[in-house]
Formats: C-alpha cells, structure tokens, sequence
C-alpha cells in the first residue's frame, strides 16, 4: 500500500527512516509511549521468488497482527492471499485485508468482489475490513466523496463490521477536498516523516493505525516491508481482532 498496484511500483513519497523501536510503537514524547500491538501489511510483492511468508517467524518477533491485500480492482486477487490466511491464522497472527480501490469503476461491485474474495472478515482473528484509498480513478473530490461513502456503506452491509480507511495526508486532503464525514469509519494513516504522532486530515480525531514506515525488516519477509501500529482507539486490541481471549478491556470493536 501506498506504493504498489497490480501494474508495478507507485511514485514513493520520500520516507525517512524509522528505528525499530519507532516501528515498535516506543515513540518519545508521544501519547503511546509505551509498546502497542504491531505488525507488517503484505502483498504479492513480499512474496520475494514465489517465497512464502514464514508466520510463525513474524509472530515471534513481536507482531500481533497483519494486514494482506487481498483485492483490487474489478479483476485482481492476490496469489498469495489464500495461503497467507491459513498460515498467520495457524501462527496466531490476527488478520487484516484491504481491497485497493478503483474508482473509476462501480464501489458497490468492487465491495461485493472483496468480501466474496476474504470470505467475511467477522471470524475469530479478523480485524474489519480495509478500503485502501489513494487513487481518484478520474474523480473530482465530490464524485470520490461519494463513491468512497458507497463502497464502505456496501462492505459493512456485507461484513457486519465498520471498515477501516487507509489513505495519506496529501491524498486525502487534496483528492478528499479534506471531507471530514467519515468519522464514524477508523482512520488508518500512512506518514513516514519520523514525527512523534503522524498527520490526521479530515477532522478525524484519532489514528486507529499508523503506518510509521516503508522500510522495515521483519523476520519472515523476504525483502523490506511496511510496519503499522495500533493506538488503542478502538479498545482492546484482542477484542477488536475477535481473538478468542479478549480480556476485559473496555472498547468498541466495530
């Protein structure tokens, strides 16, 4: 995400180079000082060779979760993406997936795609399903305001959850026009500026997910991968996944 479609590599914003403990979530002078859970989000191009992914190794470096790409478009399904599943679910990885939008073709047939393709995201550890955002697809702002607003009415209707937006500060405020009416939908942000808290647009109050960096080095992952963190706004993060031991934490999970 944030770099790559189906047809090869997008233009990279500049990235600036984050530590490991940074990756981790031990952010100095931040509200999350402490570590949260994290983890990689994955596509074809982790799968260096046609290698897959060693599960259990990212499971043992600390990460909690990670989110596959699993659509996009009207005509891409991740090779990998079926494999992936059973392997992190058998590791105890939490699974998120994302559908890489389109927009220039119909949301609501893109959204039936997407859930047909993950099979629900509502099982024991999923988190909600991902729109990932940062292509207008030939839309002005009001058009992509409102294509954005069906697609994720269509895959909650599917799911039984709220989705989940990932996008970044220029795209959203620029291609978005900076709507702020998908506050009731998490924010997941990608900066990689190196800032103690990322860029929030929109008007949303909080980040659910950042995406610290493009960079990093997971075991398991053959090449270099992107590392998120979750900030604890949705409650308890093994409520929020429906792992099978969720603890006590208050929280929304939706």
């Amino acid at each position: 995400m944030y770099r790559r479609t189906v047809a090869g590599p997008k233009v990279r914003r500049s990235s600036a180079a984050l530590s490991l403990l940074a990756v981790a979530g031990i952010l100095s002078g931040t509200g999350i000082a402490t570590a949260g859970p994290s983890g990689p989000d994955v596509s074809s191009w982790q799968h260096v060779d046609g290698r897959m992914i060693d599960w259990n190794a990212v499971r043992a470096s600390g990460h909690n979760f990670a989110m596959l790409k699993a659509t996009e478009g009207l005509n891409y399904i991740n090779p990998y993406f079926v494999q992936d599943c059973l392997t992190m679910r058998a590791a105890g990885v939490a699974r998120g997936t994302y559908h890489f939008a389109h927009p220039e073709l119909p949301p609501e047939a893109q959204a039936i795609m997407y859930a047909t393709a993950t099979l629900g995201q509502n099982g024991p550890l999923d988190l909600p399903p991902v729109l990932d955002l940062e292509t207008t697809g030939g839309l002005k702002a009001p058009a992509l305001v409102d294509w954005t607003h069906r697609y994720l009415n269509t895959v909650r209707a599917l799911t039984g959850r709220t989705p989940i937006i990932y996008t970044y500060p220029n795209f959203w405020r620029t291609a978005m026009g900076d709507s702020n009416q998908f506050h009731e939908f998490p924010l997941w942000i990608a900066d990689y500026a190196g800032k103690a808290q990322p860029q929030i647009p929109g008007g949303w109050p909080t980040w659910t997910f950042w995406q610290t960096t493009d960079k990093a080095r997971v075991p398991g992952i053959a090449g270099g991968t992107d590392v998120n963190i979750y900030s604890g706004a949705q409650g308890d993060f093994a409520r929020y996944a429906n792992m099978p031991s969720t603890g006590s934490a208050s929280g929304s999970g939706g």
